[in-house]
């Protein structure tokens, strides 16, 4: 058996057709779709990129414990589960934060792996002169700090689309099969970190876009802070279009492995996994980006579709609620005739492919000290901390790193020193850090943390919250079974105003 991963990083599902768009142009997404199935009521569960991918690895969410950082010291880890178990894991990718302090250790869990530089302010080509950036920028690029302006000398060397991070990284996961194609016991992971901010694409995905293009006057705008709208309307528009045309780019290389599974005919013996981490708002909600902002539906509900060569279902729809980055997991161990581990609370999904089987009645999800939300499928509850001090919060951790740095000897001397062991630690204590609970980074945006109930059946762009106190119990007493089934700490209920368990 072999398994196919495309995984993409904030791509937004009300961009694709499969989802109803109707102008954006992804054909090969459409075609996946037909060729598939596809997940209506697919949910995020630790925010944003890497607690996405430690969830994936370990099969259950992490975000009630720890912020962004490595895989722990006592994790699981699904590719190296199956390493361990002869099955060749290779990982292509193009996401560099991998390759920072907050994610050291990921790559190491494949059998293999190949890595391609250049996404957005990866400190790549060293140049000492900058290069200039348009005079008429808005957003990040009108920021003269580090990162917009590696992210210019980083494209200065990727004239060609075939240089492209993107081109490179599709073209290795395209070697792969071509080099594999006669062997059994294989799975590759080709992730790239598009269509993520910020949207650079090529002239040919601009020109299928003529309406817009021909006419936008405007500023240089590609790349969105994560804040309240400022800018007008038409940068919008833009900003849209920019993030369209580097959809559109993606579609064309997801369009290259459904070829490889054609002229391979793959589809008879490979798993075939399409998703994403998260979303990413574009001017919803008053608002671009994420990670500050309330995880709204754009944010949180997710693109995803399953080819099984098991079930050889295609062209249909799933309306059970499922959490790819915990539920994978547990997926691929289970297609490669293997158990989940113990401690992995992810469900095996072959049952919701088949014939639309019920797995949960309910998720969570979230970012370590941000809300913790709560979704059945019509209803999502986004509860807040009982107050603005957002407190007690600590971090859990054997491996203190944030993104791009470990933590400060401060940080450190603030520990109040090791904590119990818990039920997913194998036996070993933690450190336990106090924590302001914010996105490095982006300390001087507030964040938005009220409490709030909607009714996606009434109100799917969750314009209004609504005031529902049976709802709202029952949702509440669902949040308190799961946060107890992930062995959340004592402290995350009292931060919540939860009873403890």
């Amino acid at each position: 058996m072999k398994a196919i991963m495309v995984m993409f990083d904030s791509l937004n599902r009300h961009m694709l057709p499969p989802y109803g768009c109707d102008w954006v142009r992804a054909p090969n997404f459409q075609r996946l779709a037909e060729r598939a199935v596809t997940f209506d009521t697919s949910y995020v569960c630790s925010m944003p990129c890497m607690p996405a991918r430690r969830d994936m690895h370990t099969g259950r969410p992490g975000f009630l414990h720890r912020s962004w950082g490595p895989l722990e010291p006592f994790d699981d880890s699904v590719p190296e589960i199956l390493k361990k178990a002869r099955v060749h894991t290779h990982l292509a990718t193009d996401h560099y934060h991998y390759f920072e302090e907050g994610g050291t250790n990921y790559h190491t869990k494949y059998t293999t792996w190949e890595f391609f530089r250049g996404q957005e302010g990866d400190p790549w080509i060293g140049q000492v002169e900058p290069i200039p950036i348009p005079g008429n920028a808005t957003g990040r690029h009108a920021k003269d700090d580090f990162y917009p302006i590696q992210d210019m000398k980083n494209r200065s060397a990727m004239q060609d689309e075939e240089q492209h991070m993107q081109s490179q990284t599709f073209r290795a996961g395209l070697d792969f099969i071509e080099r594999n194609v006669e062997a059994d016991n294989w799975f590759l992971q080709i992730e790239t970190f598009d269509p993520h901010e910020p949207y650079f694409s090529y002239q040919k995905y601009k020109d299928l876009y003529p309406d817009h293009y021909d006419n936008y006057k405007g500023s240089h705008f590609d790349w969105p802070l994560y804040k309240s709208v400022e800018n007008t309307r038409e940068e919008i528009e833009h900003l849209v279009h920019e993030n369209a045309a580097l959809i559109s780019m993606c579609d064309a290389k997801l369009g290259e492995v459904l070829d490889a599974m054609d002229k391979h005919d793959l589809w008879d013996d490979t798993l075939l996994i399409v998703w994403t981490d998260h979303g990413f708002l574009l001017g919803e909600h008053d608002s671009t980006g994420k990670c500050w902002c309330p995880f709204y539906e754009e944010i949180a509900r997710t693109p995803f579709f399953i080819w099984d060569p098991r079930s050889c279902i295609r062209g249909e729809r799933r309306q059970s609620l499922v959490q790819p980055s915990i539920d994978l997991g547990p997926t691929l161990l289970d297609f490669f005739g293997m158990q989940p581990a113990k401690d992995m609370l992810g469900r095996n999904l072959a049952p919701v492919i088949k014939d639309d089987a019920e797995v949960r009645n309910a998720a969570i999800f979230g970012m370590h000290g941000h809300q913790v939300n709560i979704t059945d499928g019509r209803y999502v509850y986004m509860r807040g901390p009982k107050d603005e001090s957002n407190q007690p919060l600590f971090e859990y951790t054997l491996s203190p790193s944030h993104m791009r740095n470990v933590f400060s000897p401060e940080e450190l001397r603030r520990a109040v020193g090791l904590a119990e062991s818990r039920s997913f630690t194998k036996g070993c204590q933690t450190l336990k850090i106090p924590s302001v609970g914010s996105m490095p980074g982006n300390e001087k945006v507030p964040m938005q943390r009220d409490t709030a109930l909607y009714d996606l059946e009434a109100d799917p762009k969750q314009i209004a919250p609504i005031k529902n106190k049976d709802v709202e119990n029952r949702l509440t007493a669902q949040l308190i079974e799961l946060m107890k089934e992930c062995d959340a700490p004592d402290e995350q209920f009292e931060r919540m105003g939860l009873p403890r368990p």
